[in-house]
This record gives structure tokens, sequence and C-alpha cells, in this order.
């Protein structure tokens, strides 16, 4: 059984997380992402990386937030595996490491997006305890 090792991405190395953002939407350019994630950081966001030896093979960014009707949470964000390394497991570890994670910052709870059309998503998140409480809405301005 391979071994494999979780822990965050320090922000001088948060770049190393684009090439698995372009596998999840490989319609924002790269500079665009890039940018992005820059501002992100800025803003508090964390990324734990999924590691086989020196390779990362898997991303969960994290928000730490607080919402009146939530509370201090963990928001899950842009979390993948590489499409070799699925059905190992990985994705119930990095879940499980996340939720301690928000725990050991004092969050009470943990909310994500999914995509309305991803139904592995979907079923993933319900698996993990996760319940469908609405709708995630977005326009441009």
């Amino acid at each position: 059984m391979k071994t494999y090792t979780y822990q965050l991405i320090p922000a001088g190395e948060i770049f190393s997380i684009v090439p698995l953002l372009r596998i999840l939407n490989d319609k924002i350019p790269e500079e665009v992402l890039r940018e992005r994630v820059g501002e992100m950081v800025q803003r508090g966001y964390e990324c734990l990386g999924v590691f086989d030896n020196q390779k990362l093979i898997g991303i969960c960014g994290m928000w730490i937030l607080t919402k009146y009707y939530v509370g201090r949470h963990i928001e899950p964000d842009n979390v993948m595996i590489l499409p070799e390394y699925r059905g190992e497991g990985l994705g119930e570890k990095m879940m499980e490491w996340v939720h301690e994670y928000g725990r050991s910052k004092g969050c009470i709870a943990a909310e994500l997006n999914c995509y309305t059309a991803n139904t592995a998503g979907q079923k993933f998140w319900m698996n993990q305890g996760y319940r469908i409480v609405g709708f995630h809405f977005q326009r441009s301005l």
C-alpha cells in the first residue's frame, strides 16, 4: 500500500496548484489563474496538497469564513485528485484532514459549492456527510 503525504502548500509555492486547476477548468488561461490565485492567497486562501513522494497529486483549497447562518466554518474549494490516483480513498482522507484543520481553527461546520452537472462530486460530498441546502447563483457584472 502506498503512503501519501498531506500538507499545506506554503504561500510561496502556491502556484504549483495551477496545473491541477487547469484540469478542473481548462477554459481559464493560466495567467488568469495565477493572478486569481495570488489575490486569493492575499484574502486568506490556503491549499492542502496531497503528495506521492514529491509529486503533487491532489489539492483542496480552503477558506475560513464566518456567515450568520452557519457560524465559523471551513469551505473546501477546488478539490481534485489526478485521475490516475482516484479510487484509492485519497479524497476521503483529504476531507478528514480538512475537517480536523477546520476544528483546530475554531470552525463548527464545513460548507462548499458543487456544480449541478458534477453528479460524481455530489455523490462524493453526500458520502462525506454533506447535505444540499440551497443553490449557488452567479452573474457577471
